[in-house]
């Protein structure tokens, strides 16, 4: 894979787009402001991603050696001006959609720069902060298709499933995380607690998600994909809870990715727009 694409990840940046067109699958929208949010939400993500591994090349170089920068296929220096341009692009393309998705693109943009530099390697903080900025990607597209009480819905189950994710790959990465002084969870209060934690997020998402149903926002067609994704996200709480290594928690981290993965097509099968045309 071409290394300016490979920082991008863009298997992270298109799961984020995902959710701006799930908001407008559910809301029956599909317009060129839906398409230009979809670009922004692409570019300012992986400009994230590029940013994150700016900051972090010698962690990577522990933890992930095969990564752009610390396998010498892109420099430090073309690392950060390839995220600063993307940042700049994706924010002059918001603003132009509409003032509130340009500043909600600008300061997620600087929430970004500050979690890579300083916050990643904070205890809980650094999590919160990516699993917020996950759960903001439906917000932002609910705003551009005026969906807005929904998108925060969907949001909230975002952030549960990224806490839970971003906490397992904190496990997973400690032996770099420590060569660098950081704070993570795993480090300052152990795995033990880490794994009740991640658990406790993955079963408050399985418990409460079906709610979305009764709540009336997907169709019944909903439940029967969820169900798929909640036994991954139980299967996953216990696992962790059994087995807190490092091998483990790399399983389980890409468990939840799959769990995240279906709970999507979930909101998409039950989006109510999709089930009157298949009546219509």
């Amino acid at each position: 894979m071409n290394p300016y694409l490979e920082i991008l990840r863009p298997g992270n940046a298109v799961m984020a787009v995902i959710a701006i067109f799930l908001m407008a699958i559910i809301s029956g929208k599909f317009t060129f402001e839906v398409l230009m949010a979809a670009v922004v939400v692409f570019l300012v993500t992986g400009a994230g991603n590029s940013i994150n591994d700016y900051f972090d090349h010698k962690i990577d170089a522990i933890n992930k050696p095969q990564r752009p920068i610390p396998s010498g296929r892109i420099s430090l220096k073309g690392a950060l001006v390839y995220s600063i341009s993307l940042f700049a692009v994706g924010i002059i393309i918001a603003f132009a959609i509409n003032l509130l998705l340009g500043i909600i693109a600008l300061s997620s943009s600087l929430l970004m720069i500050y979690y890579a530099r300083d916050l990643k390697t904070k205890c809980l903080i650094g999590n919160l902060s990516i699993s917020f900025l996950t759960g903001l990607c439906f917000v932002f597209g609910g705003i551009a298709v005026e969906q807005i009480a929904v998108s925060i819905y969907l949001g909230f189950y975002a952030f549960l499933m990224t806490m839970a994710r971003e906490i397992v790959k904190d496990m997973e990465d400690q032996e770099g995380d420590k060569e660098e002084g950081a704070t993570t969870l795993p480090i300052v209060y152990g795995n033990r607690i880490s794994s009740l934690l991640a658990a406790l997020f993955m079963i408050i998402a399985s418990v409460t998600s079906p709610i979305l149903y009764f709540m009336g926002v997907f169709s019944v067609f909903y439940l029967p994909v969820l169900f798929l994704a909640i036994v991954i996200f139980l299967y996953s709480a216990m696992s962790i809870l059994k087995d807190q290594s490092m091998e483990n928690s790399g399983k389980i981290s890409k468990r939840i990715k799959l769990g995240m993965a279906i709970t999507f097509v979930a909101f998409a099968v039950g989006s109510p727009f999709l089930w009157s045309l298949l009546v219509k």
